[in-house]
């Protein structure tokens, strides 16, 4: 039997728990992956408790969709994949168990240097970060402020923007200043000035954000900051966009993403694994706790742990 947390009903963290499931078969075009680490998202914590909204539960319900590990078994129709082989997969139903079935084109390959780790971080922290900044068309002569740059995905968004050759501002702690400033940003202050703080930085301003933390202190500071509000777009206050007239990608929007947006979420797994083997992108990995100890991990994410909270079978 293969273990896996699920819950009955939505609550607080305790209605986590960690429960014996039938091995998974792949069917057609799947996978089975026995799982190395599993990746905890905020989505998770907002789903579980009724944040975001969700179908009754009417059986018990699995946890995560991001995960590391190998390969244990390959359904019909499946090609480029043995068992044995290290990957890492976003888009699974129910991450954290030991093992676990995913279509095979949300599974990819592993370099040589890639650890469970790192693969089970990315994922729906990535995938944002990838998507969007293609949607908003940052470029080398763009200067793009992100809100909320010390988290997992305001990290990305910072990478893969300076890979484009844009000059990056992002708005941080003091505390994870050195974090943000690492990655190629240039970090600026919470609070009040924030908009002072960036024209200081920025004198022509801005001429895309990002908001990845969805206070209203970003989301006054994006308007204040630049007039086309095409080139503003929230991953975490979609209810209020339409009334802003700025973008939402998720986050509550209540438009779906675009296919070219999903298959972008999906492309950026592939291309962040091959530049973390070649040691050109980072992700930072926080506590890594037993899977028993789901519960905790969804405390640390809900509470805003530094570093992506991991689950270890």
């Amino acid at each position: 039997m293969a273990k896996a947390i699920q819950h009955t009903e939505l609550g607080g963290p305790e209605v986590l728990t960690l429960a014996d499931v039938p091995d998974p078969v792949p069917g057609p075009g799947e996978v089975a992956i026995r799982v190395e680490a599993a990746g905890v998202n905020p989505v998770e914590w907002k789903l579980r408790t009724g944040l975001r909204p969700t179908p009754p539960i009417t059986e018990p319900r699995r946890v995560g969709s991001d995960g590391a590990g190998h390969i244990t078994a390959v359904g019909a129709d499946v090609d480029g994949f043995r068992v044995g082989d290290p990957v890492a997969f976003t888009g699974a139903q129910g991450a954290y168990a030991t093992d676990v079935v995913a279509p095979a084109d949300h599974v990819f390959a592993r370099p040589a240097g890639v650890t469970a780790a790192q693969g089970a971080a990315l994922g729906i922290p990535i995938g944002t970060a990838y998507q969007a900044l293609r949607s908003l068309g940052v470029r080398a002569d763009d200067t793009l402020l992100v809100h909320g740059g010390s988290g997992a995905v305001g990290q990305a968004v910072i990478q893969f923007a300076v890979l484009a050759g844009a000059r990056v501002i992002a708005t941080t702690s003091d505390a994870r200043a050195d974090r943000v400033r690492g990655l190629g940003a240039k970090p600026v202050a919470y609070g009040p000035g924030l908009v002072d703080r960036v024209r200081a930085l920025a004198p022509h301003g801005p001429t895309v954000i990002l908001d990845a933390v969805g206070t209203d202190e970003a989301l006054h500071a994006s308007l204040e900051l630049l007039d086309d509000r095409t080139r503003i777009a929230t991953l975490v206050q979609g209810a209020k966009a339409d009334a802003l007239g700025i973008r939402a990608f998720s986050g509550g929007s209540p438009r779906p993403l675009t296919p070219q947006q999903e298959a972008w979420r999906l492309e950026a797994v592939p291309v962040a694994l091959a530049l973390l083997a070649a040691g050109r992108f980072s992700v930072e990995i926080g506590e890594a706790l037993p899977l028993a100890e789901a519960p905790q991990a969804h405390r640390l994410v809900e509470e805003g742990a530094n570093g992506k909270v991991l689950l270890i079978p």
